[in-house]
């Protein structure tokens, strides 16, 4: 009867951590663009997730997105923007370029391959 109970609580708590990790909100620090010649320049290093989680552009000024994977996993071997119809491949250990199109304010999530870790640009 007791093992039952225990067992119970361990379950609960796993679930509820799982639910947190995965849903809950977790806030973090924004990174912000460099700003040189006219043109914006931000990296992204990718281990475990993003960091920064969100990244903030001036809106209609060039910008140049760089993402440096570390973490081997395949998760994060794909970023997606949804929004922009990007979906580039990060191989590990080389930086990845891209272009960001910055024309329209607003907030725009972006994730990994399969949708597990999320991060955002926001452009104002």
């Amino acid at each position: 009867m007791l093992i039952n109970i225990i067992t119970v609580i361990i379950a609960v708590i796993v679930i509820s951590f799982i639910i947190w990790w995965f849903f809950g909100n977790h806030e973090s620090a924004a990174g912000t663009a460099e700003i040189v010649d006219g043109q914006q320049f931000a990296t992204i290093s990718v281990d475990g997730g993003y960091s920064p989680e969100t990244l903030i552009f001036k809106q209609g000024m060039p910008a140049k997105l760089t993402f440096n994977r570390k973490d081997p996993s395949t998760c994060l071997e794909h970023v997606v923007f949804p929004d922009f119809g990007i979906d580039e491949a990060l191989p590990v250990n080389q930086n990845v370029v891209i272009d960001f199109d910055t024309r329209k304010a607003g907030e725009y999530a972006y994730h990994c391959g399969m949708n597990m870790f999320h991060a955002k640009v926001i452009i104002k």
